[in-house]
Order: structure tokens, then sequence, then C-alpha cells
């Protein structure tokens, strides 16, 4: 089995002010890398439109409703200061569920050997309630609940590496032990959440790094508080919230990681999906804001899941 590359040009239509660091041209960099003849054995598919109920798995209907009716008729709106809306914002979240819903099909009905999804908006800052961080809904928890609802998994891992803390994340499972979340993230920075001592069921992990941390502290926090915590866990899925934004070039955040940090750890979350999840593993588009360093790690990365 080949690894799955699930986008759709939808994504290129949710549109954000001038100036904005979560734009378009992220996907068109991301699009460029990967045409080149390295990635021809990608599976390439257009992602499905998904289905609205399963956003009910992760937030309540009257903030789904809310966010549908902030959606404009023209141009831009904000949602918050950082979060804007566009006419196709709402067809271009439901299809980013969508594909990340399809891969956790994928890899547990055995079309896929993984699966990344490259789509936007990204989703791990919007809480149960609230739309926040360039998120309108938790793309990563409607897939793991999605997971445990329709393939009956008992145990998901998310293992978030954006350089900002998925605050939305954490506050979903903040008390579902059935899902363990773990989190490297810059501290301080936005949003401001993410302390070791936010642990939640016991199911929370996070690992924050200060400002101009470099590959070692980043491996170590992986070696020292993620992978222990997966293993003990052994869950049936493993989710990555694939954030590239720590990277050294990326201009949100002061963490100083290289691609081949995102290739390390890939490979060690893959090697865990192997011994607990049956290879399952789905890996989907957070953050990552210089279109440089996004291409290269997200090369990196993928190339890295087609290495199986």
């Amino acid at each position: 089995m080949a690894t799955r590359l699930y986008t759709h040009p939808i994504f290129l239509e949710h549109l954000t002010p001038p100036g904005h660091p979560e734009r378009p041209d992220r996907l068109r960099a991301i699009e460029r890398v990967l045409d080149d003849e390295a990635f021809s054995a990608l599976d390439r598919v257009k992602a499905p439109e998904g289905d609205e109920k399963t956003i009910l798995y992760a937030h309540p209907e009257d903030f789904v409703e809310r966010v549908r009716a902030a959606i404009p008729e023209n141009g831009i709106v904000s949602i918050d200061a950082d979060t804007s809306a566009s006419p196709k914002s709402w067809q271009a979240a439901v299809t980013a569920i969508g594909g990340a819903n399809a891969a956790v099909d994928d890899v547990f009905e055995g079309r896929a050997a993984n699966v990344f999804v490259a789509a936007r908006p990204p989703g791990h800052h919007a809480e149960k309630s609230t739309a926040m961080g360039f998120c309108l809904f938790n793309t990563a928890a409607i897939a793991a609940r999605y997971a445990q609802k329709k393939h009956q998994a008992e145990r998901v891992a998310i293992v978030d590496w954006d350089v900002h803390h998925g605050n939305g994340t954490q506050d979903i499972f903040w008390d579902d032990p059935s899902v363990l979340y773990c989190s490297t993230h810059q501290m301080p920075l936005y949003p401001g959440t993410g302390a070791k001592s936010e642990t939640g069921a016991g199911n929370i992990v996070n690992a924050p790094l200060a400002p101009q941390t470099g590959s070692d502290l980043f491996r170590d926090a992986f070696l020292s508080r993620v992978l222990p915590s997966i293993d003990a866990f052994a869950p049936d899925l493993i989710i990555i919230s694939a954030g590239f934004d720590a990277h050294h070039r990326d201009p949100l955040a002061e963490i100083n990681l290289t691609e081949d940090d995102f290739d390390w750890a890939t490979g060690q979350l893959m090697e865990r999906a192997g011994r607990h999840s049956g290879n399952r593993l789905v890996s989907l588009l957070e953050g990552g804001y210089d279109l440089q360093g996004l291409a290269f790690s997200v090369a990196a990365h993928v190339g890295r899941l087609m290495k199986g």
C-alpha cells in the first residue's frame, strides 16, 4: 500500500486578509514541492466533502450554527482578532474534515499505508465552543471521535508538534482518558496554555520548549515524554497535528528545528504505530508560515511516511 495524499482546490478559496500568515500560498508551496518526481508514488486523492454531522462529535450544535451564520456572502469577516472567514470557508472547513475522516477510513480499511491531509483552515486551536487561532473546527478531534464511532477504536493518540499549543484539542479531550494528547510547543507563546502541570484526566502530556530551543531539546522531549506516553497508552490509531512552524525560518515563533527533525519525529511515530496501532497513522496539516520552511518540512515528513 502507498502513502495517500488528500487535498482539494477548495482549500485555496478559504481567504484571509492581505498579509495574514495563514494564506492560500501555503498550500501552493506544498503542491509545488510534492510535484517533484521523488513523490511520484504518492496516491493522490481529492478530499471528499465531509458529513456535517461529524462536526458534532467535537463541537456543540449551537457553536456550529454560529460559525455557519458568520460565513459572509462576500468579502472577508473576522471571527476573532486572528481568525477570518470568506464565502468558501465553510466548504473548505467541511472538506478538511471530510479528508481527515476519509484518511481514518483508509488506514482502518487497508486502502493506504498512512495518509497526509494537506488542508486548510487548520484546526487545533478550535475549542469546543470557540473558533480561534486561524481555526474554525478542530479537525483532529473530529477525526479521533470518528475513529472511535465508526471503527470502534478504543484509544486514539493525537501528537501535536505545531509550535503553538493545541489548546482546542486539549480542551475537547481534557477529561476523556480514551484520547491521549501529547504536545511539544514553544512556551511562552500564543495561546498561553500547555504547561506541564496541565494533565487533564492523566491523558494530557505537555512538553513545553523555551524560546531558541533546537533539535536536541525537541528530540529529548519526544524521547522522554511523548514516546513513553504513547507506549504506555498503546493506541489503536495515531493522529499527528502536523504543524511545521517550529522550523527555524518561521516568522511566528522562536524554535529552531530543521526538516531533519520532522523526518526523525515522523519515523519515531511510525515505529510506535507499527508497534501498537497496526501501522495506522494519519497526519493533518496545521501551521507553518514560512513557505520555504513549510515546503521543505512537508517534503521530509511525507518522504518519511512513504518509506513505510
